[in-house]
């Protein structure tokens, strides 16, 4: 039996799912404008967590997730307070920089701790657990060999780390900075705003 159809629906999904406006493509554009190292490193956190939100779904545990009331809303109100912390610190930061240079959007952050930024924020979206669990039970067929699902995890990995590190390189890229530096308390600004808006949405969001 081919599993090419399902396996180009879930890259399509995948796909779609990335490219859509959200948290993780916000945390990487706020800290890509900043550093690239930091851009990407967001990215790759981001990319893993998707990873490890696709593989408990592969084991059924996405979907235990999205059932359990508590523990879906524990990490609901986690990831909310987290997106709050993330914008707020943008919005105390430019009014701290108000009369003097501003080095950036968020502060530049080593590699590592970067990462930590985007797993974090990509871990605490309980949506992945019910968008990861759902996807799977819906196009993959319940009697697929253990092969489907290496695949899909690799399909997961491969563009959600391909789009979002190349969200990164552009929005580090010497046009985008230079653009960025006539406008960057507004992009500021919304950035914070945004992130504040998103943990209200996240928090209340039933």
């Amino acid at each position: 039996m081919s599993y090419a159809p399902q396996l180009l629906t879930v890259a399509g999904v995948m796909f779609l799912a990335c490219v859509s406006p959200g948290p993780d493509l916000l945390a990487v554009t706020s800290h890509a404008l900043s550093r690239r190292s930091s851009g990407l490193g967001v990215a790759t956190g981001v990319a893993t967590s998707h990873t490890v939100w696709a593989t408990l779904a592969v084991f059924g545990v996405g979907v235990v997730v999205s059932q359990l009331a508590w523990l879906y809303e524990t990490i609901r109100i986690a990831g909310a307070l987290y997106l709050f912390y993330l914008g707020l610190r943008m919005l105390i930061g430019l009014r701290k920089s108000e009369g003097t240079a501003v080095v950036g959007l968020v502060s530049p952050i080593s590699t590592g701790g970067a990462f930590q930024k985007g797993l974090l924020v990509g871990l605490t979206n309980p949506k992945g657990a019910a968008f990861f669990g759902s996807l799977f039970v819906t196009i993959l067929p319940s009697h697929a060999p253990g092969w489907v699902h290496c695949v899909t995890l690799a399909i997961v990995a491969a563009i959600s780390c391909s789009w979002f590190c190349a969200v990164a390189v552009l929005f580090s890229s010497e046009r985008f900075q230079q653009g960025y530096e006539r406008v960057r308390r507004p992009i500021d600004a919304v950035m914070g705003t945004l992130l504040v808006a998103l943990s209200a949405k996240l928090a209340f969001d039933r």
